[in-house]
């Protein structure tokens, strides 16, 4: 079915589900109740960075996953992508479409540009240049051509980029009639519109701008199924495997390198112009070398050179981030009221650190622990339950004979 193995098939199927199905998965309590509060994910603007960020880590894992060449400026092409679609809503109209692809475009030519000098090397050195090349374009995006009071302000420097009354909008209306900006939209459906759902204490929102963002999510994870599978995709992997030995044959790598970053920064292009469709605005902390290393994070976390790992990765950073920032002192106290007050004290005082706005140190401890005991990420996690619970699956005995002949005749290194 659609050019893919029962098995891609099977996993493109569970990923539909999960996207269809958000707004119900992620709203396991019912609403007004204190879990609900906390626990609860299925509001737009959160699900909206879920598949927006599942996008990013795509493409990074096209990079990453499958070449083994580790960029640390992935954000410059995420910024470049915000500022395009930005742009192109002041001064062409509200519709996203015209900025998605502007964001595309634009983030391709600089991954391009990028990607020529930085793949002249491999290993750390290559690492080191794309971050070098990532914090240029933010010190660019914040002073340099964001002076508000010069000729050539591209960027509006730390205010952000933002829309205005004034904007020409030549295709579209620059203000309503009520005097205020247009919304974003989708061929007149505003990325803000809503329908709840009510089912007993549950409250389900279907937010257009998620299902628009979850639709290109799916057709994004497509695509890179299909990558990972062509010939395209083996080459890459062969890269990753042993690229000297390619060398040696003749055989030049740097055409594939060079495509590889390329779509993984359309890919961060297109994250950054969905971000700024669902919220019209773009500042230069998207392109901010901490925003390069929470990327890599994602990508580990979920599983490296695995197709639905940068998804899980994604999925599991943005929920934690959003739970562990809203735990503070007052609800500490309410979920630790049961105990004698000394010692619900004592225990507020140990967890606070943690939690509010120490929850990078949570994050970084749940990092660590999915590192060292599951170097595979999530997916190795899930594998690992899945056998727990169903047993190892059987075996061909052209697999058994295969793994046989290889053990006696094991490949030269």
């Amino acid at each position: 079915m659609l050019g893919l193995t029962k098995k891609d098939f099977t996993l493109f199927m569970v990923v539909l589900a999960m996207v269809a199905l958000a707004p119900f998965i992620l709203n396991p309590f019912p609403q007004g109740s204190s879990l609900a509060q906390m626990f609860n994910a299925g509001y737009p603007d959160l699900m909206q960075r879920f598949v927006i960020f599942g996008i990013l880590v795509i493409g990074f894992n096209i990079l990453f996953g499958l070449t083994g060449y580790l960029s640390f400026g992935h954000a410059a092409f995420l910024g470049v992508g915000s500022y395009s679609a930005v742009w192109m809503f002041k001064l062409l109209g509200m519709n996203v479409i015209p900025g998605i692809l502007l964001s595309m475009v634009v983030a391709g030519i600089f991954a391009l540009a990028i990607g020529y000098v930085s793949l002249r090397r491999s290993g750390i050195y290559f690492s080191i240049l794309t971050l070098a090349f990532a914090q240029m374009s933010y010190n660019l995006a914040y002073s340099v051509l964001g002076n508000p009071t010069s000729n050539f302000n591209l960027t509006n420097g730390e205010t952000g980029l933002q829309l205005l009354l004034t904007d020409p909008r030549v295709l579209g209306q620059s203000t309503t009639a009520d005097g205020s900006l247009p919304v974003t939209n989708f061929f007149g459906i505003a990325m803000r519109d809503s329908y709840e759902l009510r089912l007993g204490d549950w409250l389900f929102t279907f937010n257009a701008g998620y299902y628009l963002c979850g639709i290109i999510m799916l057709i994004s994870f497509y695509i890179s199924i299909r990558i990972f599978r062509s010939p395209f995709g083996m080459m890459l992997r062969a890269v990753k495997s042993n690229q000297q030995r390619m060398n040696y044959t003749g055989l030049n790598t740097k055409p594939y390198t060079l495509a590889a970053f390329v779509i993984s920064g359309i890919y961060a292009g297109l994250a950054g112009g969905l971000l700024s469709s669902m919220d019209p605005l773009a500042g230069a902390e998207r392109m901010h070398w901490t925003a390069s290393g929470e990327i890599v994070i994602m990508a580990i976390l979920g599983g490296v050179g695995t197709l639905i790992g940068p998804i899980l990765g994604a999925g599991f950073n943005e929920y934690f981030k959003n739970i562990l920032s809203k735990i503070n002192d007052g609800v500490l106290h309410q979920w630790l009221g049961f105990l004698p007050d000394g010692v619900e004290d004592f225990l507020v005082t140990i967890i606070h650190p943690f939690v509010g706005k120490g929850w990078h140190l949570t994050l970084g401890l749940l990092f660590m622990i999915v590192i060292i005991f599951l170097p595979g990420g999530l997916v190795e996690g899930g594998k690992r339950l899945g056998r727990m619970i169903f047993g190892r699956p059987k075996r061909s005995t052209a697999e058994a004979e295969a793994d046989a002949a290889e053990q006696r005749n094991p490949a030269a290194e």
